[in-house]
């Protein structure tokens, strides 16, 4: 059970999208090492977690986040 970064929601790791930042910026992957931050697969949370800069927070780091990350939403 992992906790969506976006709205707080808690689910199975396997229904949310895993993002780590290994070096500096963010990108998705279940296999990347470090620290992961997860979001539901709605592309509302994604923009409610870079809002909030959720992702530096879970992830501890400051992080770049590239705005084409969202196309990971609308590709379902």
């Amino acid at each position: 059970i992992r906790t969506c970064v976006g709205c707080g929601r808690k689910a199975p790791q396997s229904e949310l999208l895993r993002f780590a930042a290994p070096d500096g910026t963010l990108a998705p992957g279940r296999t990347l090492p470090g620290r992961g931050a997860y979001t539901c697969r709605r592309l509302v949370c994604f923009e409610q977690a870079v809002a909030r800069r959720a992702f530096n927070r879970t992830l501890r780091r400051t992080v770049r986040v590239d705005p084409s990350l969202a196309r990971l939403y609308t590709e379902d």
